[in-house]
């Protein structure tokens, strides 16, 4: 996810997003254990994507 994606969402939008995004977060951890995981680099994106979404909505927050 882009973070220019993610600027151009709303506050609610992001709220959404970061709980979809530890919900995702979860299931690979889960995946990773039981060794059913394809591909481990998608823990370490979707802790990036989850940075950047908090990151937005700290900045939209400073805004106001």
């Amino acid at each position: 996810m882009k973070a220019n994606e993610i600027r151009g969402m709303s506050a609610t939008e992001l709220e959404g997003k970061l709980l979809q995004l530890k919900k995702d977060l979860f299931n690979l951890r889960m995946q990773h254990a039981t060794n059913h995981l394809d591909n481990p680099t998608k823990i370490a994106a979707t802790r990036r994507d989850i940075a950047r979404v908090k990151t937005v909505i700290r900045q939209k927050q400073l805004e106001q």
